[in-house]
């Protein structure tokens, strides 16, 4: 009889054991509470920050650049401090061919020189001959012995023998300098041969700073030939900074001058900044992934005060968030607990502690939270990203914090 009542209890407490085992318990889900608060709405994007108006200094002239004493982030005064310094080349060096050419022009315009003067000395006897006759004739016309034209004929010819030889002294001068120029075609380099007086005497052409600012790149540092407008460094006020963001159209035609923005991911706070400029065409641009995007310039002007601002610097990487829409006081829903039902949003809400599918109408809505406009009320509890175990009627729980 005790063995039977023993083995009563003992299956008894198998049964129930068995019965609480499997008995349905409450899921334990993520539940958050439907309340009000702000909501912005932004457009998100990288950009670049940069120095509005960049100043590329080049060589005026073709020349020998001296070697450069500024780097990147010294400071510049206008039309005070010096970026570089210009001195002429030196002449080239000569081959066999060339020489010979340039020797053969020297002695042909020497020859030219030698025939210039014997010219001058022709000219200057006849004008002695003209005067002489001028004399003769003007004596011989005062006593009536010749006629009036012949001494008017000889007062020509003097004049013309003057003229004469005007142009021939003339032309040893221009033969003279033919044979400086020609000359010239034989100097080689003389600095480099050691000719270090000539070689002081060179002039040398100073490029000064056309603003005040900082140097932001150097683009030739070494001593060297260079021609006429290469580019040597470049300069900018750092002051005079703004934010250059490539929107798609898509984003861009919800962005208007005035919005408000802000510069995240720099490496530094948070700055406040507003949209400045909208390009009103876009361009084509090739994604990571290839593929073709229509792209919009957005160009925007740093508004905060911050000090930790002059860190950032010229072609700095930022991300931009401009808030193209703001409202206060809705009753917002976390993105987190939304789900399509149909072609509807909806929530799980939580009543008597089961779920219970409601489909909600929303208006706008950013990465986090989406506005209500009908469905839910303040205080109503949701359940966060609900899974496949959640069906209507589940019975749920709050899950234990971690």
């Amino acid at each position: 009889m005790l063995r039977r009542i023993l083995f009563g209890v003992v299956a008894l407490l198998v049964v129930l054991g068995a019965a609480w085992a499997f008995w349905p318990r409450p899921l334990a889900v993520e539940m958050t509470k439907i309340g009000r608060q702000s909501i912005d709405v932004t457009v998100e994007d990288e950009g670049i920050s940069r120095i509005k108006d960049v100043y590329t200094v080049s060589a005026p002239i073709a020349g020998k650049l001296l070697r450069l004493n500024l780097q990147g982030g010294d400071a510049v005064k206008a039309a005070e401090t010096i970026l570089a310094t210009m001195e002429p080349v030196a002449p080239g060096l000569l081959d066999a061919r060339a020489r010979a050419v340039a020797e053969s022009n020297v002695s042909a315009i020497q020859a030219g020189v030698a025939q210039a003067r014997a010219q001058v000395e022709q000219a200057q006897a006849q004008l002695d001959y003209a005067k002489a006759q001028l004399r003769r004739s003007q004596s011989l016309a005062g006593g009536g012995v010749i006629p009036e034209g012949v001494y008017q004929k000889s007062a020509l010819d003097v004049s013309v023998a003057q003229t004469a030889l005007e142009a021939a002294k003339a032309s040893v001068t221009a033969r003279q300098h033919e044979l400086a120029s020609a000359q010239a075609a034989l100097i080689e380099n003389e600095a480099g041969n050691g000719d270090a007086e000539n070689a002081g005497e060179k002039d040398c052409v100073d490029i000064h700073a056309p603003i005040t600012g900082v140097v932001l790149s150097t683009m030739a540092t070494s001593e060297q030939v260079v021609a006429a407008g290469t580019p040597l460094l470049t300069l900018g006020d750092p002051g005079n900074l703004e934010i250059a963001v490539d929107l798609l159209s898509r984003d861009a035609v919800a962005v208007a001058p005035g919005d408000a923005a802000t510069i995240e991911d720099w490496g530094g706070p948070t700055l406040k900044a507003v949209v400045n400029r909208v390009d009103p065409a876009a361009v084509t641009k090739v994604s990571a992934l290839g593929i073709e995007e229509q792209r919009v310039m957005v160009v925007l002007r740093l508004s905060d005060a911050n000090p930790a601002r002059s860190r950032l610097g010229h072609d700095f990487r930022v991300v931009v968030r401009i808030v193209v829409w703001h409202g206060d006081n809705l009753i917002v829903v976390p993105m987190g607990a939304l789900f399509r039902l149909g072609n509807d949003w909806a929530v799980y809400a939580v009543e008597d502690g089961k779920a219970q599918p409601r489909k909600i109408s929303l208006g706008r809505q950013n990465a986090d939270v989406a506005e209500v406009r009908s469905g839910l009320q303040p205080g109503d509890l949701v359940i966060l990203h609900p899974g496949d175990r959640v069906r209507e009627g589940t019975a749920v729980t709050p899950a234990a914090a971690e």
